[in-house]
């Protein structure tokens, strides 16, 4: 690999910053989250030697931490690396996809990513601080618990949920969140709604009722700023749990040590204020997994999110963010056991949790508890093009989108606070936010470069540059795995063309790549207007849209020439029984084939109402016109056709 000119100037200052000559590569990747992991794969497959450093012990961030519940809202805007990940997954259960899955089946896959001679990973060690030669990171030195290391190359990527890498390399960012004003926001800010919120009356003093007492554990004593100003609060963290109920391959839930049921007291207010509530999923979200196995997430006004307790980690040092994360873990193993066995608990909750305990095939280096905390949101970089609150409700849209985002603006709660009302104090959540943006949008290539001022040799998909409302849409595991994908494409191809900066590599590269597959799709966009048919945006549609019958005589014909001979498996894009569409369609392929398909046999897992529904293998040749004509059977209600997919085996 030819590397660039300054190369060996970026040798000697290296060494006279650090003092010894540092280890180089093509590419460095700081961070080993699911979105590390991509990049250095992507950067692999393009002939850049790579290396991945990641500061735990354990690859995949989140995706392989316990987020086995894929949070993405259309998933059919997931392509490339990340799509086939989730492929690979299915196949693992007998799927086409699965957007579901176990710790230890995503791990796996993700190791195996990385197994490429490209690929040096090395784990264990955390960023220190980064040499800078003018606009170019020079180089970084990295520690462990018992020494230090030095690495050099053209180019850098901070995979990382912290953005330590980008802080280092003096690029500008955020912490906290905006004003509305400063991006003509609504949701930005401060902001008190209902979700996962107390209900009115919950009193928030040790003694009820006598301020001197003091305030109950987790609740802060400042007051609520005014709606939508800015401010450095962090959203809170947790941990997504993962517990099985199968006795074979359990262990019970552990006691902590300084365990102490003052700390959810304002829990056991809680269930006296809604005796009605008396199912473990009116505390938590309880997600089945593969495997008899769970993620676990948090659920209503005092739950698994630790709020109030993350600000101070996006700034933390090394020793202090580990101090953070000992006190979540404490925190929720306490969770867990008070749920348990505190008989202020209502009994059929006690029992629900009593069924569950900690997987022993999982974690087995980490007691069987995860060791990524679930860092929604850290430091946020301030780059070429900040995505906002416009772009996630399509009143904006970057002409250079590298990926799509299409989840609802998110937020969770911030902080703990007292307020007044009647008369009488109470205590409430702050921070929750959770609004429905518009259709999939495009997330600008600049929203992963820094300023070209500030650093150009650089990028920044995980911590990018986004407003905090934006961000709660951006930030979930596909979505940086695609955005990865894309930082690796930008970095091999800058360097494999001689560019200065990667903010000059054309994003349209990236994206011929990305969405380079053997699959044959056919959307409903592909067929223009179709005579007794309307095109509308429908939710969980394959893309943006899907077509509804108003003529039930009517075809719909997705159509497509074959260019590789084979067999494919075909499938079209269905949902699961919806009030207003009819539940059966008559599906006709050319193959001569004839479907009466009944939306009750579409199989949906997770976070969508629709999925990939198997109809039938046909061969073909190179050349042919295949089709699927859709028709509604008569009956009453509106008939959808959405898309179609012939997978190549």
């Amino acid at each position: 690999m030819r590397k660039l000119s300054h190369i060996s100037l970026c040798f000697l200052l290296v060494a006279s910053l650090f003092g010894c000559a540092p280890k180089k590569y093509d590419l460095i990747v700081y961070g080993g989250t699911a979105a590390g992991v991509m990049a250095a794969r992507s950067a692999a497959q393009e002939g850049l030697e790579v290396a991945l450093v990641e500061p735990s012990a354990r690859i995949g961030g989140l995706t392989t931490g316990g987020l086995g519940m894929t949070d993405i809202g259309n998933k059919q805007v997931v392509k490339g690396l990340a799509l086939e990940f989730y492929r690979i997954l299915g196949a693992h259960y007998g799927n086409l996809e699965n957007w579901v899955f176990e710790p230890s089946a995503a791990l796996s896959i993700l190791e195996e990513y990385l197994n490429h001679k490209r690929i040096t990973i090395i784990k264990g060690y955390h960023l220190v601080d980064a040499a800078k030669d003018g606009t170019n990171i020079a180089g970084i030195r990295v520690a462990s618990q018992t020494d230090t290391l030095e690495f050099e190359a053209p180019w850098f990527i901070d995979c990382s949920y912290e953005g330590d890498l980008m802080a280092a390399a003096g690029v500008e960012y955020r912490v906290g969140r905006e004003d509305n004003a400063e991006y003509g926001e609504t949701w930005n800010g401060v902001h008190m709604l209902h979700g996962h919120q107390f209900p009115d009356g919950v009193d928030p003093y040790i003694v009820p009722g006598h301020p001197e007492s003091g305030l109950l554990w987790g609740v802060s004593d400042k007051t609520m700023a005014a709606e939508g100003s800015g401010d450095t609060l962090v959203q809170s963290y947790n941990f997504r749990i993962c517990l099985t109920d199968s006795l074979e391959n359990m262990l019970p839930l552990p006691k902590p040590e300084n365990y102490d049921p003052a700390r959810y007291e304002l829990l056991s207010r809680l269930y006296a204020a809604q005796p009605s509530k008396t199912s473990l999923t009116d505390y938590f979200s309880w997600s089945p997994m593969p495997g008899r196995k769970t993620d676990i997430n948090n659920n209503g006004g005092f739950s698994t999110d630790m709020i109030g307790m993350s600000h101070r980690y996006p700034e933390a040092s090394w020793e202090e963010r580990q101090a953070i994360i000992h006190a979540h873990k404490d925190y929720t193993l306490g969770l867990l056991w008070f749920t348990a066995h505190d008989p202020r608990v209502p009994e059929p909750v006690r029992a629900e949790i009593a069924r569950w305990g900690l997987p022993k095939d999982e974690f087995v280096d980490a007691d069987h508890w995860t060791p990524q905390l679930y860092v929604r949101e850290s430091r946020r970089m301030v780059g070429e093009y900040v995505t906002t609150q416009a772009d996630c409700e399509n009143r904006t849209a970057a002409p250079d989108g590298i990926a799509m985002a299409a989840y609802t603006m998110d937020s969770h709660n911030c902080q703990r606070i007292v307020v007044h009302k009647d008369g009488k104090a109470m205590v409430k959540n702050e921070g929750n936010v959770e609004v429905a943006g518009g259709l999939p949008y495009p997330i600008s290539y600049r929203s992963i470069t820094p300023k070209r001022d500030q650093c150009t040799n650089l990028l920044v998909p995980v911590c990018c540059s986004a407003s905090h409302i934006a961000f709660g849409s951006i930030r979930m595991e596909p979505v940086f795995m695609v955005m990865g994908q894309a930082a690796g494409l930008a970095a091999a191809f800058a360097c494999k063309r001689g560019l200065s900066r990667v903010q000059d590599v054309d994003y349209r590269d990236i994206v011929s790549v990305i969405e380079s597959s053997s699959d044959i799709v056919i959307d409903d966009v592909d067929l223009g207007t179709v005579p007794g048919w309307e095109r509308r945006p429908v939710y969980c549609s394959y893309g943006r849209s899907a077509l509804i019958c108003s003529d039930p005589a009517a075809p719909a014909v997705f159509s497509a020439t074959v260019d590789k001979s084979g067999t494919y498996d075909v499938y079209s894009y269905q949902f699961k029984p919806i009030s207003w569409l009819n539940p059966h369609t008559i599906i006709e392929l050319s193959t001569g084939q004839l479907f009466d398909f009944d939306a009750s046999s579409v199989r949906v897992e997770g976070q969508t109402l629709s999925a990939w529904h198997y109809l039938t293998t046909v061969r073909l040749r190179a050349g042919d016109q295949f089709s699927a004509t859709f028709r509604s059977d008569g009956g009453p209600s509106q008939t959808i056709a959405d898309a179609v997919l012939l997978v190549r085996k």
